[in-house]
């Protein structure tokens, strides 16, 4: 159960950048809880997206404004510098999961626990899993596999999200399914993307509709993923 409740919403976002603040002004004020994953490696750079005619900012958030950014969500691991880690030796996997999560527990205070697979397409298998779970300090570790539903799940390196955010239409009715749901046991909503997709899809107002939506529900806990998985 999440703090005596059976129904818990929790969101996780990717790369750490600097759109990640504007998504955190319309988070804090509905009282939603997020985890933010960043790759500590290329804190400070900048860079551009382009798919097809449009092109937005891809700029990282500063290593100087990390723990006030983030301040009441959750920091988590998305490696140094962002590699397929499948492609990697045992050793370079070891290297880029725990020297980005010792980096980021300094610069925000205190132990970073989580992590998400960084990637599209098939971003982990069974033997990452194994030597993040085995040779770091990682508690768990999320994929990019959506389950659209609400089912709590047993392995936690190898944690699959409900719905990105850039499936709008699933998106909306797994939120009105969760609201109007009834639960007897413990079920989760979890939300993920990149907050640059809300400026290739133009479409800002969608942030704020999840979260105007899903606020406010004696029901309801809100929580980071660590608070939600218990750790």
């Amino acid at each position: 159960m999440f703090n005596k409740k059976m129904k818990a919403v929790t969101f996780s976002y990717d790369d750490g950048v600097t759109q990640d603040r504007r998504l955190i002004e319309i988070f804090n004020k509905y009282g939603i809880k997020a985890t933010f994953n960043i790759n500590s490696g290329l804190l400070d750079t900048e860079n551009t997206l382009t798919y097809g005619e449009k092109s937005v900012a891809h700029n990282k958030v500063s290593r100087k404004e990390i723990a006030s950014l983030y301040k009441g969500h959750e920091i988590a691991v998305h490696t140094l510098t962002h590699p397929h880690l499948p492609a990697l030796s045992e050793e370079e996997i070891i290297r880029q999961v725990e020297k980005d999560r010792l980096d980021l527990s300094e610069l925000c205070g205190y132990e970073v626990v989580g992590m998400a697979y960084p990637g599209g397409g098939v971003n982990f298998d069974l033997r990452v899993a194994d030597i993040i779970k085995n040779h770091t300090g990682v508690k768990y570790a999320r994929t990019t596999v959506h389950t659209f539903d609400f089912e709590p799940q047993k392995d936690l390196y190898i944690f699959h999200p409900t719905v990105h955010h850039n499936d709008v239409k699933q998106c909306l009715r797994l939120i009105d399914e969760f609201i109007a749901l009834e639960a007897t046991k413990p079920q989760l909503l979890y939300i993920w993307g990149h907050s640059y997709e809300f400026d290739f899809a133009d479409n800002w107002e969608f942030a704020e509709e999840m979260c105007k939506r899903l606020s406010d529900r004696p029901d309801i806990f809100y929580g980071t993923n660590k608070e939600v998985f218990g750790l």
